[in-house]
This record gives structure tokens, C-alpha cells and sequence, in this order.
């Protein structure tokens, strides 16, 4: 990308909570995630990543935010079944006037879509 990545704090717990999960079920599977070397140096990169301005952390009004995810709960989880994180994310882009959302996630895509998000993937 040729800007920087702008995250909310949301996301980036997310991921640190992916990562450490992942650690969790190597340990009690080595087929499985990773092992805790390798989290480390992940959780290091994206410190290091935000320390070079490559991402950028902006703020957001957890009030506006959780309002905005209910109205998304109530309009598409009944039929979608969005999942709570997911709709998180989509609500703190919208709060934040994001004209673009990436994700990996088709449910994911498909909420972003729903609510006027550009999905690039």
C-alpha cells in the first residue's frame, strides 16, 4: 500500500488476541498455529509497523461505535448471522467514514457491502 494502514484499537486486540491464540493451540497441538517464537515476532512486527508510521492507530467514540453495531446487529445478524467482531469492525469503519474495508472474511465482505463499504479482495 502506498499510505499507511489506518487501524482502530479494536482490530489491532483482535489480532494480538489471534496471535496469542494461535501460540495456545500450537501448544496443544504442534499441527496446529504456531509456535510462541514466531508470535512473538509478530506481535513485535506490528509494534514495529506502528512505530514507523506504516500503521496508524486513530481513536474512535466507543459510544458511536457500539450504537452503530447494534443497528447492524439488528438489521443483518437475524438473517446474515454476523458474527459480534465482525460486526464491530464493519461499524468502527463507518464511524470513521471509511470508504474502504479489507477483509478475508466473506460474511465479513458481505456486511461492508451491505453497508456501502468498498471491499477490494
Amino acid at each position: 500500500m502506498p499510505e499507511a494502514l489506518h487501524v482502530a484499537s479494536p482490530l489491532l486486540f483482535e489480532f494480538r488476541q489471534s496471535v496469542r491464540w494461535q501460540t495456545f493451540l500450537h501448544q496443544k497441538d504442534p499441527d496446529k498455529g504456531y509456535d510462541k517464537t514466531t508470535a512473538l515476532a509478530a506481535l513485535a512486527k506490528l509494534q514495529q509497523e506502528i512505530a514507523m508510521g506504516a500503521v496508524v492507530v486513530v481513536p474512535i467514540e466507543w459510544a458511536d461505535v457500539v450504537s452503530i453495531a447494534e443497528r447492524l446487529s439488528a438489521q443483518y445478524t437475524w438473517t446474515e448471522g454476523c458474527r459480534g467482531f465482525d460486526v464491530l469492525h464493519v461499524a468502527t469503519a463507518l464511524h470513521l467514514g471509511a470508504a474502504e474495508f479489507l477483509t478475508f472474511d466473506k460474511n465479513q465482505k458481505k456486511l461492508a457491502e451491505g453497508e456501502g463499504l468498498f471491499v477490494p479482495l
